[in-house]
This record gives structure tokens, C-alpha cells and sequence, in this order.
């Protein structure tokens, strides 16, 4: 079997015995360099943090980092979301392809303008953001409008 195929093949396992958020508690990270585009640290995979190398799934797995925490908003907001990994995907998928038409306008615009991480780059260097309840400030986002969206990001980048 080509490596290609094997990297793809190895999430299967992963959504099988995927849990309820609710039942996660702690995310390890494992190597998976077919489903991260280049440039990307870690993607929040049913309960499990996909990396494209070993260094950084031991940098995830060591403890409380940035990256960790920004991966572990993510699990909150689904939780969040009807405490269901479905419907999380569904709704980022969602916001990602409404925010496809902003790329034209700002490069990588429907990944950083879409609501679940607006949030999770906002709060990820709060390391006691988790503790105070859960992740919903994505609902807020949400509710902008993409122009809104993206003059406010602007207004955080300058």
C-alpha cells in the first residue's frame, strides 16, 4: 500500500472509536501528514490532535502550549455544539466555505475569518480561558457579518 494511501487510511480507526466531546478530557497528538496543509500545526480530529511530524506531536503531548490550548478550545466548542463532533464539522465546514468568498480579499480568509477560529486564536495564549466555562464566543463571530469579521481581524493584525 503506498504511504499516501496509509496516511489517509490511518484516521479511520480514529472516528471509529471516537467518543462524545464530553468524554474527552485530554487530546493526544498523533503524526498524520496527509490530512495538514502545508504550513498548519495541529487539525482537532474526533478527540485526537492530527500533526505532521513526531516533534511537534511530542511538543503537543508534553504539556500546556499555545497550539495545545488552541486545539483544546476547539474540543470545548464542540462541545458546545450539541456536544457532537458532527455537528462541530458541519457548522466549520459551513463557515468555511461562506468565508471562500472573502479569499479574494485577504489570503487564507475562510480558515481565519470562520467563527471556531477567530475564537480560538483569540483565546489561545489564555491559558485559564478553559477553566472559566465553555467556548462559545464562536456564536458571537458567528453572528457578524464576513465584512465584519474580517475588519475586526484587520483591526487585531495591525
Amino acid at each position: 500500500m503506498c504511504p499516501i494511501m496509509w496516511m489517509m487510511l490511518r484516521v479511520i480507526p480514529i472516528m471509529w472509536r471516537a467518543v462524545r466531546p464530553s468524554k474527552v478530557t485530554d487530546m493526544p497528538a498523533v503524526v498524520n501528514t496527509f490530512w495538514l496543509r502545508k504550513g498548519y500545526e495541529g487539525l482537532t480530529f474526533f478527540g485526537h490532535i492530527l500533526t505532521p511530524s513526531q516533534e511537534l506531536a511530542d511538543r503537543f503531548n508534553s504539556g500546556a502550549s499555545s497550539l495545545k490550548n488552541h486545539e483544546m478550545i476547539h474540543l470545548r466548542q464542540a462541545q458546545s455544539c450539541g456536544d457532537s463532533w458532527l455537528r462541530f464539522y458541519l457548522l466549520y465546514i459551513w463557515y468555511w466555505l461562506k468565508g471562500l468568498r472573502m479569499n479574494r480579499k485577504m489570503k487564507h480568509a475562510a480558515y481565519l475569518l470562520n467563527p471556531f477560529e477567530m475564537e480560538a486564536y483569540d483565546r489561545m495564549y489564555d491559558p485559564d480561558y478553559l477553566a472559566k466555562g465553555e467556548a462559545t464566543e464562536w456564536r458571537r463571530y458567528a453572528k457578524m457579518s464576513l465584512n465584519d469579521r474580517l475588519c475586526l481581524y484587520q483591526k487585531k493584525v495591525v
